[in-house]
């Protein structure tokens, strides 16, 4: 489900909504105080304080929705001027939460831009329709609220955030709605519990989940697949400890970087951090070896988890957590071999991708610095070369990339890759990133040709980005119905009756021998019970063995999909559903 629009009339049309939702609450509530109205992902809120600490009842957004519809038909303007800090400190004189905003200029000598829609004016860069008669009353919608301390800070003031969504027509927000009504469908802790797949457990802590056995088996086919894509690659698999001393990481930078994200450890004599990224251990495994140009690249390959305190109000199932096992690799090479690496990864990612059937509307992030420089590492000469060489690659391998600035790691740029999933949802998952940082911090170096020490560069690579959230998304991308080599339990063999209870072991044994999943279900329960179990678990292949098939040695076979293999000898069915597996087939 892919919806294409102009993005910048979008965010205007949003923008504008914004405004229509204060007037409407000033309508019902002209004593409410207003916060901000920015523009989201699919639509647009606005924070208020009520009057008397109301709170806006189901009704009211209704209400206040079908006021915005009634102002698109009016063709009001969005007018907008420029006003000085003193000017804007009288208009907003009623409205703490503008107030505050302004005194940001105060002394700056700046001016303010003011939009006045009818009567209503609010503080506000723009931009915005430039009459209501632009936005179609059928392509929004105001849908909940939710509380939100003024600027994201717990000692301020609560405010009720009313959230709107805002598509161009019609159409599209009713196809975005239908693709979250399928996302509820799949979402993954409910999927999760129901198939057993994962716990989360409040002794243990949110954010800390426990896979269950048939978890564990598709995280590590995950593995197993990752590896294999490496293996033949020249990377080499190193391990690496949980925690570190405090030294490392301020050697690093992440101390300061992540600071009160940091899981800390008192020891007997030392004070420890529970390890918030991998890559610093990785760089006292290059240091302690001697290395020439003719070593290089060395390729580390590690699925490792890190930890960090996330806010328990962010945590949700697998894809925000605070164990996180990163398919993590580092490699170390020269400038001039840059390129040929990141075309190595790109192959791999590709390959990974397709396999998942989610290559289909990918897009790379060419992630840069932003203006604010003290958020980043390292002097400007060598960002400079990292995010050259890093576009040169993404170009060399014709990737769909665009530049973004501000969304680098703050020790180098990166190549974050976006993808969607089966309903359309975009997911960033796999990540390339370029460091000239942590080998100058660790004054790490190799022997050059000249047999002068020359500095490596680092590449981080994570290719599914972290185990966890990348089950999380297939479970919903799949819907529960795993392709056949990904899922728990591959085959459940069902006899008919006890006396065919002999032959239904022998069927098991010959799969398990294939290395395949088989379960042998010879339970109390009627048949029909035992083939709807087989079904709400959402598994691949169901073996039916009654008299006609312990006579000749078949199975009769019904697949997920709704195929049917009648009477295939034995034989045939486990070499084509090994082929299956083999090949990764999706059906």
């Amino acid at each position: 489900m892919m919806f294409v629009m102009n993005p910048e009339k979008l965010h205007n049309l949003r923008h504008s909504l914004a405004h229509l939702l204060a007037m409407a609450v000033l309508e019902k509530d002209p004593g409410a105080k207003l916060g901000i109205g920015p523009v989201i992902d699919n639509g647009f809120y606005y924070d208020f304080e009520f009057s008397n600490g109301y709170t806006p009842t189901p009704e009211d957004l209704k209400g206040f929705e079908k006021a915005m519809k009634k102002m698109t038909n009016k063709g009001l303007l969005f007018e907008g001027r420029e006003v000085s800090v003193g000017e804007a400190k009288k208009i907003f004189a009623t409205q703490p939460y503008k107030l505050d905003l302004i005194k940001e200029f105060e002394g700056e000598g700046k001016n303010l831009t003011i939009y006045k829609t009818g009567e209503f004016e609010d503080l506000c860069k723009g931009g915005h329709a430039e009459s209501t008669k632009e936005i179609s009353a059928d392509a929004f919608a105001i849908t909940h609220t939710a509380g939100a301390y003024w600027r994201s800070n717990e000692k301020n003031a609560m405010l009720t955030r009313i959230y709107g969504l805002a598509f161009e027509s019609g159409a599209e927000l009713d196809a975005y709605k239908k693709q979250q009504e399928e996302a509820k469908k799949r979402d993954h802790r409910i999927l999760g519990a129901q198939l057993k797949l994962f716990t989360v457990s409040p002794l243990i802590g949110p954010g800390l989940p426990l896979l269950q056995p048939r978890g564990m088996i598709i995280r590590k086919e995950l593995e197993n697949y990752l590896w294999s894509l490496h293996k033949t690659k020249g990377y080499s698999p190193v391990w690496t400890p949980h925690i570190a001393k405090e030294a490392l990481y301020e050697t690093s930078g992440h101390a300061a970087k992540f600071g009160d994200e940091l899981f800390r450890v008192q020891g007997k004599e030392d004070k420890f951090i529970l390890k918030p990224m991998n890559c610093p251990h990785h760089m006292q495994l290059f240091a302690d070896n001697q290395f020439s140009y003719r070593d290089m690249p060395i390729r580390y390959f590690e699925p490792a988890t890190v930890y960090r305190d996330e806010k328990s109000g962010q945590l949700g199932g697998l894809t925000r957590v605070r164990a996180i096992t990163q398919d993590d690799g580092h490699l170390f090479c020269t400038r001039g071999q840059i390129e040929t690496e990141v075309s190595t990864i790109v192959s791999i990612i590709k390959e990974f991708y397709t396999t998942f059937q989610m290559m289909d509307g990918y897009w790379v992030s060419l992630s840069v610095r932003g203006d604010d420089r003290s958020k980043y590492l390292g002097a400007d000469e060598v960002w400079n070369l990292a995010e050259v060489a890093l576009e040169k690659a993404a170009k060399a391998n014709d990737l769909n990339y665009k530049r973004v600035e501000g969304e680098a790691a703050f020790y180098g740029p990166k190549l974050d890759f976006m993808f969607k999933d089966a309903i359309g949802r975009q997911w960033q998952l796999a990540t390339i990133q370029c460091d000239f940082n942590l080998p100058e911090r660790f004054e790490l170096s190799f022997m050059n040709e000249k047999g002068e020490k020359e500095r490596p560069v680092v590449i981080h690579r994570a290719i599914s980005g972290s185990l966890e959230r990348f089950m999380g998304v297939m479970i919903e991308h799949f819907a529960g119905n795993f392709p056949l080599w990904l899922s728990p339990v591959q085959i459940k063999i069902l006899p008919v009756s006890e006396k065919h209870a002999e032959y239904a072991k022998k069927v098991q044994g010959t799969l398990v021998a294939l290395d395949m999943r088989a379960e042998l279900d010879d339970s109390n329960e009627s048949l029909g019970k035992r083939i709807r179990t087989a079904k709400i678990e959402k598994t691949p292949y169901l073996l039916v063995l009654g008299d006609k098939e312990v006579e000749v040695d078949t199975v009769t076979a019904e697949r997920r999909d709704g195929a049917h293999l009648d009477a295939i000898p034995l034989a045939d069915f486990a070499s084509q559903a090994k082929h299956e597996i083999d090949t990764k087939e999706i059906w």
